[in-house]
């Protein structure tokens, strides 16, 4: 038989954490300026003089915590242009004392519950009782940590606990900026890819990656058109009719893959890579995006079309939903950075190379408009 709730417990939370919620609306109402003082306010604006803090809005928070070490803070508020004026010396030190990979493995462990060292060594390979030592001193010097007894357990502060986990929860959301900086990397470190050329490159480099993708969808038994089309405005697109990039964001994951297929540089990324005669590294699809003034894909898939676009390699939209389709397939519309290439695409190497695909893949239908 399940235990019976203490329904009367339970409400008297419930009201505390109304009144809690009222006192934060009342706390907001009261700091809000009337429709008086907001005219005034920006009829004198310009007499304020530039020490006078910007108004740039207030911050109204509360938490709770109900795991282990939980932790509760009480309704508060953070004034905005104080936050931007905090000390960013000491910010970037608690920044980095996080920012070391093997150190935040450890608080998310000890976060689970308390582990003796033996048990962090064992459960992040750590390989040596050393590299212990030398990450929990620097985090029980911050007060990050804290140690039950000399050679117990390790724990998580009670009053760190909630400030770390909105911090996680931030960092979530900006987890793709990482993938933009590599983006951002590809692009400054150009003839990483494509050698070093001062007169500019050739975007067909760009084409034939694409290309290949295409290609493998072929091989792969879903593919059995591919078409080409040159614009006017120098950009090209790409299309066949194979499965369509899936559009379903991945577990956990506010990423779609036809995101990830176009940003993530990782290793796990399946794309085609093709490599220029002077290049060192691979062309792969993040590298054609980032590379590329504007990207665009279209996904036929499930009965729909969907599209997504890209400047610099960049998201400027979701996955959009256009209408709805009876086919299949992926088109990649791109317009090579000319910044970088100089020159539009060769169109006399585009055919040969076409043409060598029509006869190495006699199944797939070859065009190009």
């Amino acid at each position: 038989m399940s235990a019976s709730r203490d329904y009367g417990t339970e409400l008297d939370l419930l009201t505390k954490e109304m009144n809690e919620l009222k006192q934060m609306l009342t706390q907001f109402i009261n700091t809000r300026p009337s429709p008086k003082q907001a005219l005034t306010m920006n009829v004198n604006e310009n007499s304020l003089n530039d020490e006078a803090p910007h108004d740039l809005g207030s911050l109204f928070y509360s938490g709770q915590y109900r795991g282990h070490n939980g932790f509760r803070w009480d309704p508060r508020q953070q004034e905005v242009h104080h936050l931007l004026g905090l000390d960013t010396d000491k910010a970037a030190k608690v920044l980095a004392a996080l920012g070391n990979k093997q150190r935040l493995d450890i608080l998310l462990a000890v976060l689970l519950e308390p582990l003796s060292g033996s048990d962090i060594v064992e459960r992040l390979n750590l390989g040596t009782t050393g590299q212990l030592y030398h990450h929990t001193k620097a985090l029980l010097g911050a007060d990050l940590l804290v140690q039950e007894e000399r050679g117990g357990k390790y724990s998580l502060p009670a009053h760190r606990t909630l400030p770390l986990l909105l911090l996680l929860t931030a960092i979530t959301d900006l987890l793709d900026t990482s993938h933009y900086m590599e983006l951002t990397e590809a692009r400054n470190n150009v003839e990483e890819y494509l050698g070093e050329n001062k007169e500019g490159y050739d975007p067909n480099h760009l084409l034939w990656s694409v290309i290949d993708n295409s290609v493998l969808e072929h091989q792969a038994g879903y593919s059995t058109e591919l078409c080409i089309v040159l614009h006017s405005d120098t950009s090209i697109t790409v299309s066949d009719n194979g499965r369509g990039i899936p559009i379903q964001a991945f577990p956990q994951s506010k990423t779609t893959p036809v995101q990830t297929v176009l940003t993530e540089l990782g290793h796990y990324n399946k794309s085609a890579s093709v490599v220029a005669s002077e290049g060192l590294k691979g062309i792969n699809m993040p590298v054609v995006n980032a590379l590329s003034e504007q990207l665009s894909v279209e996904v036929r898939r499930e009965g729909k079309v969907f599209r997504q676009d890209f400047k610099h390699g960049i998201p400027q939209s979701e996955l959009l939903v256009l209408g709805m389709t009876k086919e299949t397939g992926t088109s990649i519309t791109f317009k090579p950075n000319p910044d970088i290439f100089k020159y539009p695409f060769d169109k006399a190497a585009l055919i040969d190379r076409l043409a060598d695909l029509q006869g190495r893949f006699p199944d797939l239908k070859v065009e190009m408009l």
